[in-house]
């Protein structure tokens, strides 16, 4: 039986000593404990062994099933080593632990799957998860193949050169417990610098209706930021490796099932949406995946051509300004 979220409070602000008592936990769990060592009782009454998951000894900390949602986290990972423990300690950091973490290595063919492995031992092969892929098949497959191997109730996504908010599990698993009829959400997020807190105050906590025209119109999350029931039966499509994403959501959408956008800021970057370096500096691909998404809804008939037509000439006036923008710079 899980502790109720009423009685929960995030580790980070837990002060070191408190321990459940020994009557609080009998009366949840229905059990009996006996006079066992304290560091035994410890292991068993409190979620986890110490208020630092990663510990003093870069290790994870010891943390029990009560505080634990049916959520599988999918990363997946290209050439990662340098950032990709710092995604994971996001994940290990959170107030409420997700059940599983699934690590996808998409055939890196550098140290990338050893450090993966490395982690897995760290953090305990009964959370993390290790999929090899044999090709390079691109971020959207990647975590299909995480998908497609969860065994939760929703799916969660983060890319391995980002982290979250302590308490994104938290907010987001319980908005979509108590919201059954939305089958995506996502939420806001903020660009950092290396070494930037976090673990910032939440103010907003609320939260609305996205449409499938907002989503033609833009795409309004980032993949970090989403969570979605796992029942769900569109998935990123094979092949793509720009705005693989957005097409999917637009998928959902269309397919008449309900998207929400939480206003917290649960999510954070260490790079720019567009203009650095790197996958998301390349704006002409992207904005032709995106010409390609249009187009490929019209095929399916789920867009009428005059819209079809309105939204790719909508899209490249967004791409020119773009352009002039960064020529000015």
């Amino acid at each position: 039986m899980s502790i109720p979220s009423s009685q929960y409070r995030s580790p980070a602000r837990r002060p070191a000593n408190s321990l459940l008592s020994c009557a609080k936990l009998n009366a949840w769990c229905n059990i009996e404990l006996p006079e066992w060592p304290d560091s035994l009782r410890r292991c068993l009454a409190d979620e986890r062994i110490s208020n630092d998951p990663i510990g003093a000894t870069g290790l994870p900390g010891i943390r029990t099933a009560v505080d634990r949602v049916s959520v599988s986290v999918v990363i997946p990972c290209y050439r990662c080593v340098g950032t990709i423990r710092r995604a994971v300690a996001s994940v290990a950091e959170q107030s409420l632990l997700p059940a599983e973490l699934i690590l996808v290595d998409d055939a890196s063919g550098d140290g990338t799957l050893n450090a993966l492995r490395a982690l897995q031992r760290d953090f305990g092969e009964d959370w993390v998860k290790v999929l090899a892929l044999r090709e390079n098949v691109g971020a959207g497959s990647a975590r299909n193949a995480g998908w497609n191997a969860a065994s939760c109730k929703y799916i969660a996504f983060l890319d391995a050169d980002d982290v979250w908010h302590p308490r994104k599990m938290e907010i987001q698993h319980a908005f979509m417990q108590a919201h059954p009829e939305v089958a995506l959400s996502g939420h806001a997020h903020r660009r950092i610098a290396d070494g930037e807190s976090v673990d910032a105050a939440l103010m907003q906590q609320g939260f609305r209706m996205v449409s499938r025209w907002e989503l033609l119109l833009s795409n309004r999350f980032v993949t970090p930021s989403t969570m979605l029931r796992r029942d769900v039966t569109q998935r990123f499509q094979a092949g793509r490796r720009y705005m693989e994403d957005h097409l999917l959501w637009l998928e959902i959408a269309s397919g008449g099932l309900k998207v929400v956008r939480l206003t917290d800021v649960l999510a954070f970057t260490y790079k720019a949406p567009v203009g650095d370096s790197g996958l998301s500096a390349r704006t002409w691909e992207m904005r032709k995946a995106e010409l390609s998404n249009f187009w490929y809804l019209y095929r399916t008939e789920r867009l009428g051509f005059v819209a079809t037509v309105a939204l790719c000439g909508y899209s490249l006036a967004k791409h020119m300004r773009r352009v002039l923008f960064l020529a000015r710079r």
